[in-house]
């Protein structure tokens, strides 16, 4: 059988015309004529199988799980698996998985946060920029550094919400801290963030207070299902959120923003959507990916279905930006960052964890790349009883500096 097969992994291989040098665990190898720009170590059967029938889900599967090496460049690696692979990532998105009837209560949500974030401190703080911002950054010029690049994002929520000192802001899913933090510091508003990973929490929490600003911001650990509705904010940010909300929950979670923001308030909401209206999913085998090893709980639906939703529940959709190729060139960062520092992050995680995160950014990159997802930023408003919004008339006042 073990011959069989890689006679017909090299029949493919020569079909394709791919620069794939593959080897197997008992040394036989196979080479392209030309120089090969990536080179794969086979190290079990059911690997071998894969690379006969291959999808990009089972490939990332056998990645991890080390039944197959690799060596190149992290660009190619993805190209490659989608040059093999017989369907692309768009196809079949059907509503596939099981679980999804038990989905996003308190309990999933809060197990499933914990989960993908409280993986280490010290191991996102090896490949994030200096704040640990972990969502999209804002490229204005082609030489931003990542640092740059994730300020500029900071601020510019910051503009588009025409943060005031002394207004009330909420962040909703604030990570490690950086826009409540940013928000205060520069814009001097009293910034409330939520977050449920307990490692965010604290290391927020001693942020603030090294920094010295306690009397401006506070973090809590805490669902947003769970907000007071009593003491309204001014301004509502929602990034990198709401992919983990659940598509059913999305009409209740503009309620709540809706029912915790003021009349004439101002709400940005910052996440990935598909590109599709007519997905569900990403490609199954790569959404079951993801569900397994990376987001559980994790659900894309495509803009118009945001604006729906946001729209449906009050909320009026005045702003709305793509940041499709400012992710894809994040992503690459993060990525180049890990491999770079792969030795400190193997000191702290095991190497499954590694190439996890490391197939999983690198496949991400290379989806904004190929236009299945994208990133936007909506910026909306709670309507004040007669209809009017204190909106500019033109965009300048976002790009102002």
């Amino acid at each position: 059988m073990e011959t069989r097969l890689f006679g017909r992994v090299e029949q493919r291989l020569r079909d394709l015309g791919l620069p794939l040098g593959v080897t197997l665990w008992n040394g036989q190898s196979l080479m392209p004529l030309q120089a090969p720009r990536l080179k794969v170590t086979v190290r079990s059967l059911k690997a071998l199988a894969s690379l006969v029938n291959p999808s990009m889900g089972k490939l990332a599967r056998h990645y991890v799980e080390q039944d197959l090496d690799v060596e190149g460049d992290a660009r190619e690696l993805v190209r490659m698996s989608e040059a093999l692979s017989e369907t692309s990532a768009t196809e079949h998105g059907t509503n596939f998985h099981w679980r999804r009837w038990m989905r996003h209560s308190r309990l999933f949500d809060r197990k499933a946060i914990r989960y993908h974030y409280d993986v280490n401190d010290d191991f996102f703080g090896l490949w994030l920029d200096k704040h640990r911002v972990y969502s999209c950054a804002y490229y204005r010029r082609a030489d931003d550094t990542l640092d740059v690049a994730q300020e500029q994002k900071l601020d510019l929520i910051c503009r588009k919400l025409q943060l005031q000192p002394g207004e009330r802001f909420l962040d909703i899913g604030c990570g490690w801290g950086a826009l409540l933090m940013w928000a205060a510091r520069h814009y001097k508003v009293r910034a409330t963030g939520i977050t449920l990973s307990s490692n965010q929490h604290q290391y927020a929490m001693r942020q603030i207070r090294e920094q010295g600003l306690e009397k401006l911001c506070e973090v809590r650990l805490m669902d947003y299902r769970d907000l007071p509705e009593n003491e309204p904010f001014d301004k509502v940010a929602s990034v990198g959120m709401f992919e983990h909300v659940g598509r059913k929950n999305l009409p209740h979670y503009f309620a709540k923003i809706y029912r915790v923001l003021k009349p004439g308030g101002l709400v940005l909401n910052h996440g990935i959507t598909l590109n599709s209206p007519d997905q569900n999913e990403l490609g199954s085998d790569i959404g079951e990916f993801i569900e397994d090893y990376v987001f559980p709980g994790g659900e894309l639906v495509h803009i118009s279905r945001v604006i729906d939703d946001m729209s449906s529940q009050g909320l009026e959709c005045w702003d709305i930006e793509s940041l499709r190729p400012h992710y894809a060139r994040t992503l690459w960062h993060w990525v180049g960052r890990l491999e770079a520092n792969r030795d400190a992050v193997l000191a702290m995680v095991d190497e499954k964890v590694f190439r996890i995160w490391h197939v999983y950014m690198a496949g991400s990159a290379h989806g904004f790349e190929r236009g299945w997802m994208s990133i936007y930023q909506v910026l909306a408003g709670r309507p004040f009883a007669d209809g009017t919004l204190a909106f500019p008339l033109t965009r300048d006042y976002i790009n102002e500096t």
